[in-house]
């Protein structure tokens, strides 16, 4: 296993490197290429990622908890098993990529998706939305809340889309509360409330 815990890697070349099991604990990657590396169940907690080409590599079963990936193109890569735990995907390419079994939760989730995207057993919870694109050369369109979640739900996952902070969220049902109770009850001569 290679220790690179707090190195700093930015616009560094990994295209096809081994680096399964790999330690990259905060590490600074930031506009580096790997490009076809294997990056299987390595640790990438905390790592800044922003910039990164992870084109085609395989981050199966890897932990990327609080990790950064802001402007990352991740076409074709494999995210089999993965931990985004609280980590920033914003503004990141997943077009065919294999989120299948990858667990999120409270992500913010700004990517882009196609029908090619694999997302069969993906859980947790994120904050969209999507860009979704058929691969015909259109913009797409943007995706959030329940569709999301029924996009992901009708390809064999289970999501569900938080609203973002400081969005209001749609009224549900009506909840009665219990009245409030200010002093003391007033009591009889003996003491009872009445």
């Amino acid at each position: 296993m290679r220790n690179l815990a707090g190195a700093w890697l930015g616009g560094a070349s990994f295209v096809g490197a081994r680096l399964a099991g790999a330690d990259l604990y905060r590490a600074d990657a930031q506009d580096a290429d790997f490009s076809g590396a294997d990056l299987s169940c390595a640790s990438l907690v905390r790592t800044v990622l922003d910039g990164a080409v992870l084109r085609g590599a395989v981050l199966d079963g890897a932990d990327l908890v609080k990790a950064s990936l802001c402007d990352v193109d991740a076409t074709d890569a494999s995210f089999r098993g993965t931990r985004f735990m609280g980590a920033s995907l914003l503004d990141v390419d997943l077009r065919g990529a294999d989120l299948s079994y990858a667990v999120l939760r409270e992500n913010s989730f700004r990517v882009t998706l196609d029908h090619d995207t694999k997302v069969e057993g993906l859980s947790g919870t994120v904050f969209g939305p999507v860009r979704l694109v058929d691969g015909q050369g259109s913009p797409g369109r943007e995706v959030a809340g329940a569709e999301l979640e029924e996009w992901v739900r009708d390809r064999g996952g289970d999501i569900r889309v938080l609203p973002l902070p400081g969005t209001p969220t749609r009224p549900g049902p009506a909840r009665r509360s219990a009245p409030t109770v200010t002093g003391t009850p007033p009591t009889d001569a003996d003491g009872i409330p009445q």
